[in-house]
């Protein structure tokens, strides 16, 4: 059994940072629609409510039941949570005169409160909400204030159950993990055992118990989430697993040579599969992006599923003549925000995943996902306990399409070597220069940033100058960002020298390009990706 407290999920922007926040307190948690909340789970230990974009007044407003479990569980209300807690009970909550958004600091809290123990004087918090609550229902009590807002925090008298108007789970609320902690140690009795070791080994077990004799198929990307599935699932069951690398011929340069290495080294069985030509084939011509990323998924789909059914059918010969298991799972590196992120508080699907929900009916396998209560990061310490090489476990994401979604306009395999060498030179760059962290520790620029890559605007060309000669060839734009989960992300800040140093190198030894531009848009109104 995993104690865990249930986060109910009412709209806001910040809600899987209270997960993460929770996470780094070694505390596993679930984010759930607001009108999911389980009805026999024993295992819940407390129950955080999260923001939302509505009113409590608004009649579009998310509502709960909260006698299903407020009397039960130790209960936190975060913003509207806050505001829906002391309005369901009787409290008033009104239109603020002004819209409260930004630092504000606590002018007073009552260090009596089991919330707020260990909280400094005037600590920072940072608030974000239209309303605010002016009476509190009876039987509650204030436990904190700021300038302008009287219930910036509010408790029961009668049971656990706690409101704070402002966001403890944002880094602006310096005091913000304190709080978090309280609640979850303090109050809820947590006892902070969530740890990639113990991952580890109850996934193991649990691996074992799902899989039994029966043999696995995984799809490996070369990414951090699908390796680590991989070495995981390795572990677990040995033998019984085979992987499978498709190259679409879109990779980075030398990228398919070098994972399957790389996969050989951790001891996975692997079979890499060359479909690049099939790719080229049906790509030929094609310009519109959704089409290119359509043609792709549906190739790799055939070619993967194509292969799987190889496997099968030597499986089948094998089992009969060994006793052995038949091949019965088809395992995914699907982690936790890909599962968050395709589905609303609704419960109706918003944004579709490749590695979400479903499974080509021909394959008759059911479906394995040991990293899919995981977010990156804990994705990645994962694979350090692993033992996992660190050049695998810090792997910038990278598009499943590759580097056809970085070719604006038709593919072809030239283009894709012109894009290939100037990714590479670029890559290898940030992974050589050399930068210092904020305690003076020595790191890798690639190392700073959450994702890089470059694009070659192929249907784009541009004058220049080279040996005295009059040129006419492709513009290549070099893209970085800084992110914490891909949601939003900031153009990073590469230094100058770097740049100039990429520049010259891209355009002196790649032919076919004469220029080089940074991309200096975040996230949103841009996306990481061009295309």
């Amino acid at each position: 059994m995993q104690e865990k407290i249930i986060i109910l999920d009412f709209g806001s922007q910040t809600t899987q940072l209270i997960a993460r926040r929770l996470r780094e307190l070694n505390t596993f948690c679930e984010i759930l629609p607001y009108n999911k909340y389980p009805e026999d789970d024993h295992d819940v230990i407390g129950v955080i409510l999260s923001g939302s974009p509505f009113s409590v007044y608004d009649p579009k407003a998310f509502q709960v039941d909260l006698s299903r479990f407020i009397d039960r569980l130790p209960v936190l209300g975060i913003c509207y949570g806050a505001q829906y807690i002391s309005h369901t009970r009787g409290g008033r909550v009104e239109p603020a005169d002004s819209r409260e958004y930004g630092r504000a600091n606590l002018q007073w809290t009552d260090t009596e409160s089991p919330l707020f123990r260990g909280f400094e004087p005037s600590s920072q918090v940072w608030m974000s909400h239209g309303d605010t609550i002016t009476a509190l229902p009876d039987g509650f009590h204030v436990v904190a204030s700021t300038d302008s807002v009287r219930f910036a925090a509010f408790q029961s008298d009668r049971a656990p159950v706690f409101g704070v108007q402002f966001h403890p789970e944002v880094a602006h609320s310096l005091q913000g993990t304190l709080l978090l902690r309280n609640f979850v140690v303090d109050i809820c009795g947590g006892h902070q055992d969530w740890s990639p070791a113990n991952f580890i080994e109850e996934t193991v077990e649990e691996l074992r118990r799902q899989i039994g004799q029966d043999r696995v198929i995984l799809g490996l990307s070369g990414g951090v989430d699908s390796s680590v599935a991989a070495v995981l699932l390795n572990r677990a069951v040995g033998h019984q697993l085979t992987c499978i690398f498709v190259d679409h011929g879109m990779l980075r340069k030398n990228e398919f040579h070098d994972v399957l290495r790389d996969y050989e080294c951790l001891g996975l069985n692997v079979r890499g599969v060359d479909a690049s030509g099939k790719f080229f084939r049906d790509l030929d011509g094609v310009t519109d992006p959704e089409q290119k990323r359509k043609i792709i998924g549906r190739d790799f789909v055939e070619v993967f599923n194509e292969e799987a059914q190889r496997i099968i059918r030597e499986n089948a010969s094998h089992t009969e003549a060994t006793g052995g298991g038949a091949v019965r799972w088809l395992a995914q590196g699907t982690i936790y925000p890909d599962r968050i992120e395709s589905l609303n508080i609704t419960g109706k699907v918003i944004k579709s995943h490749h590695n979400v929900g479903g499974l080509p009916k021909e394959m008759n396998l059911s479906l394995c996902e040991p990293l899919r209560w995981l977010f990156k990061d804990e994705v990645r310490r994962v694979g350090r306990r692993l033992g996992m090489p660190e050049h695998l476990i810090t792997r910038h994401p990278f598009p499943g399409p590759g580097l056809a979604v970085r070719i604006l306009g038709a593919i072809t395999p030239e283009r894709v070597r012109v894009l290939q060498e100037a990714d590479d030179i670029y890559i290898r760059s940030l992974r050589n220069y050399k930068v210092k962290d904020e305690d003076g520790h020595e790191q890798s620029l690639y190392d700073t940033v959450w994702q890089a890559g470059a694009i070659l605007l192929s249907e784009v060309r541009s004058v220049g100058v080279m040996g005295d000669e009059r040129t006419y060839e492709n513009p290549v734009a070099l893209r970085a960002v800084t992110s914490t989960d891909a949601m939003t992300a900031d153009w990073a800040r590469l230094p100058y020298d770097f740049l100039a140093q990429v520049s010259n190198d891209i355009i002196n030894k790649v032919k076919g390009v004469n220029r080089v531009c940074y991309d200096i848009s975040s996230k949103p109104p841009a996306t990481i990706e061009w295309e």
